[in-house]
């Protein structure tokens, strides 16, 4: 494959990249130019372009150059636009049109053109989407950070709104024209996509980007790090609160440092230390982080920190292995209080030194703190948050260890090689698709979670099984959102669903023709809509004992999710509460502490039956497979209905499920023991008397 990245922003090169030199020079080209070379390793790939722009520049005339051979595999073209100097991100919607006539022109002179076009940030898909226009070259696109969330952010803080219009503009274009959109992260995907009017949740794949953590998990202090950290403090002994980030006003670095000043407590517990990009004299540096470090040094001295805080001016690249090992040898905290962070490389890279953490609740670090169980998410806006997290963590010494320990699974699950092999996988599903079942004479619906995964050998026997079962159309349903579903699915690297029913029944998407992405069942969204009114039960809800609220990101339109306190009486306390207030829901309540409300229409039994009519098949067709309460509805439902051997909730032992088929086998072998079983029993029914 021949692919082409385009990237407008920032000072790129292929080596030695002066991350913050400008604003723009940040994240987004580490990620490209890690990607690169991962996927520059792989054998599908045969030549990798990266086009960006060319500039004459005071930072240096690397990004004057032409062509610059990254490696055997990866070039850098630069394409001159009608701006001959460097621009920052705000200003590039000038040079789109400028640069996609450059890169048509060298598309044009080339022997071979690229397969696909990978847009990073808003600018390249503009530019993307006039060369798939001209040439008909498809494209994928990667936002970094999008244009609505930053809109929210301006309209708290006031912040410069240039750039904004036409970014949003080009964001809703790509959502809309992009032939997949790659996202870094749930929160991104369900939380941050939503808000676009082109929203479509199954084209948009959650790919975690990979890092080169091995350095970071074996890192030690150096006498240089403790020399430059260290001058500024009275007590170097005190755990450390570190924080590393550009120097700009979204990576909220201001509220840390009220935290930390407003807090005799964390002041007299800890030290505080930013390591805030590079700088000779702060007044010369770019976009807003000027004045960015000024309100820092002012709130430095409004707070009178001197002694308590370290700011060094500047720091080597290959320093920052052993900046985290040293807060770590003090058994201190990384703190990343970003508006929004879309990623959270550096909390990856805090993890795998042993460090734990206490993170913004918007965006990426949710994901990260979920896989590894390693620290606190907090409201970024509030400075008390920030304090009360850091303390908690600071005064339960098994909690710093557990977290420091459990941070190491990172090491294992951030891999780029990892990454690089499903981002292949997705451009040749876009390029090469397999067709789908259109018309399936079964179809077999199971749960994920304890039912089809739990075992790797399992899902290994089933994917061989599922791979010869030509007119069997497999789905999976789940209490997991779209975005949940299929990253669990594709870690265990389980056959991809022809239908996904997923948040316990609320929502159904159906892969498409080209058998990589999703779309909406929007049928099904009005039928369940009749009559929910999710804020009327949210509100009733609001000051019931024995429950209390999951994460806004399991927080879904058609479904409030909870978590319980295993009492026998939960469910009758929440359905009373809500007949009530006369309002007609379902109440899922599974392994005794998830309790999820839905509309009444909306079941994992509902939707099951939804799917049987659309392919016309009669319930003696179906099979489904589940373990938990929140499979009841669905097994309910079916006469086919397997129950794996692993099994909670006592759901072999409920009268209306007897009819079910208990396998012996757990997980997913059980699964296709069930569906042979039922297989076995319809041939012997059927047979002719002897």
């Amino acid at each position: 494959m021949f692919i082409l990245h385009m990237a407008l922003q920032g000072c790129l090169r292929g080596h030695d990249v002066e991350y913050g030199i400008t604003a723009d020079t940040g994240g987004h080209i580490r990620y490209l130019l890690d990607l690169v070379e991962a996927s520059a390793k792989s054998p599908l790939i045969d030549r990798v372009v990266i086009a960006t722009r060319h500039f004459g520049s005071e930072h240096g005339m690397s990004y004057a150059q032409p062509r610059e051979q990254v490696s055997a595999k990866v070039e850098i073209v630069r394409f001159p636009t009608t701006s001959k100097t460097y621009l920052a991100k705000e200003d590039l919607h000038t040079e789109t049109q400028s640069f996609a006539d450059a890169v048509v022109g060298f598309i044009e002179g080339e022997p071979t053109k690229p397969d696909m076009i990978h847009a990073h940030y808003a600018d390249a898909a503009v530019v993307a989407e006039i060369v798939q226009d001209r040439l008909g070259i498809p494209f994928i696109f990667t936002a970094h950070s999008l244009g609505r969330v930053k809109k929210h952010a301006v309209q708290s803080d006031g912040s410069d709104w240039r750039g904004l219009t036409e970014r949003i503009a080009a964001e809703e274009m790509a959502a809309a024209k992009a032939s997949a959109i790659i996202a870094s992260s749930r929160d991104e995907a369900e939380v941050q996509y939503a808000h676009y009017d082109h929203y479509a949740p199954g084209h948009i794949r959650v790919l975690p980007p990979g890092s080169d953590l091995e350095r970071f998990a074996n890192a030690h202090s150096t006498e240089d790090v403790r020399g430059a950290i260290d001058r500024f403090l009275v007590d170097a002994t005190k755990p450390q609160l570190l924080a590393i980030a550009r120097p700009v006003r979204k990576k909220n670095l201001a509220a840390l440092v009220t935290a930390f000043g407003e807090s005799a407590e964390l002041r007299e517990r800890a030290n505080l230390v930013l390591i805030a990009g590079s700088r000779d004299d702060y007044t010369d540096l770019d976009g807003d982080m000027a004045d960015t470090v000024r309100d820092l040094l002012h709130l430095i001295d409004r707070y009178d920190l001197y002694g308590s805080v370290a700011y060094p001016k500047t720091h080597r690249s290959e320093d920052i292995p052993a900046i985290y090992a040293y807060a770590r040898e003090r058994r201190g905290i990384f703190i990343n209080p970003a508006l929004n962070e879309p990623f959270g490389l550096t909390l990856l890279e805090a993890s795998a030194v042993g460090l734990p953490i206490v993170a913004t609740d918007s965006g990426g670090p949710n994901d990260i703190v979920e896989m590894c169980r390693n620290g606190v998410l907090v409201d970024p806006r509030s400075p008390q948050a920030i304090t009360q997290a850091a303390l908690s963590i600071l005064d339960d010494q098994q909690l710093w260890d557990r977290f420091a320990s459990q941070g190491r699974i990172a090491v294992k699950n951030y891999d780029w090689t990892r990454h690089a092999s499903r981002y292949h996988g997705l451009i040749q599903s876009l390029l090469t698709p397999k067709p789908v079942v259109s018309r399936p004479s079964q179809l077999l619906i199971c749960d994920i979670d304890n039912t089809l995964v739990g075992c790797e050998d399992c899902m290994q026997v089933f994917g061989d099984w599922h791979s010869k079962e030509d007119q069997l159309a497999f789905g999976v349903a789940t209490g997991r959102s779209f975005h949940s579903a299929m990253a669990i699915l594709e870690q265990q690297d389980a056959p991809r669903p022809q239908v996904m029913i997923t948040s316990v029944g609320s929502e159904i998407y159906h892969l498409d023709p080209n058998g990589t992405t999703y779309s909406a069942d929007l049928e099904w969204r009005a039928i369940v809509s009749r009559g929910w009114d999710r804020e009327a039960a949210h509100k009733a809800l609001l000051d019931l004992d024995g429950i209390h609220p999951q994460a806004p990101l399991e927080q879904r339109s058609h479904k409030l999710s909870y978590f319980s306190d295993g009492s026998a009486s939960v469910v009758q306390r929440v359905k009373a509460r809500l007949e009530a207030r006369n309002l007609r829901c379902s109440v899922i309540h599974s392994h005794a502490r998830y309790l999820d409300i839905l509309p009444i229409r909306a079941s994992k039994g509902t939707a099951v039956d939804f799917v049987r009519n659309r392919y016309s098949l009669s319930k003696d067709a179906v099979f489904v497979a589940g373990d938990s309460g929140n499979d009841i509805e669905m097994l309910r439902t079916m006469p086919q209905a397997i129950i794996v051997a692993n099994f909670s909730d006592d759901l072999a032992n409920l009268p209306s499920l007897a009819h079910s088929y208990v396998a012996r086998e757990k997980y997913a072998r059980g699964i296709i023991e069930g569906v042979l079983h039922f297989r076995n029993q319809s041939r012997e029914t059927c047979a002719p008397a002897s």
